[in-house]
């Protein structure tokens, strides 16, 4: 088969716009880690939910966040939408850390849409070693 530059370019064309539609209403939280001497805070902009709509879970160094945001207005047989930008759905994200957090005193707290964890470094003092 020949090629042609055109065709090539209307099946990418069409492989995006497949891809756009599939995920118009994808959603995932725009989310902020970062790092000082004694812990790790990770924030997160999570409008319009609520604590229980949240999960969160810390296993091996390793941070879930997991939640859902529901659909702004309900579908109904009278509604019809001229334009939706908010994304909703199902999200979850992972991040690991590469030192060990106390999970103990792991905080979690949210305020005017913003999720803000702190996971405090596990302190653990300089050991010598003795050379025989």
């Amino acid at each position: 088969m020949p090629c042609d530059p055109l065709r090539d370019l209307r099946a990418w064309q069409e492989r995006l716009e497949r891809l756009a539609t599939q995920h118009g209403t994808a959603w995932a939280p725009p989310i902020d880690v970062y790092e000082t001497d004694d812990r790790y805070v990770v924030t997160a902009e999570v409008p319009g939910l609520a604590r229980d709509q949240i999960e969160l879970a810390v296993h091996d160094n390793r941070l879930l966040i997991r939640g859902a945001r529901p659909a702004g207005v309900p579908e109904t047989a009278t509604s019809h939408y001229h334009q939706v930008e908010r994304g909703h759905g199902v999200f979850e994200r992972t991040f690991r850390f590469a030192d060990p957090v106390d999970q103990d005193r792991i905080t979690a707290d949210l305020r005017d849409g913003v999720l803000c964890i702190t996971l405090p470094k596990t302190v653990s003092p300089p050991r010598r070693i003795q050379v025989s």
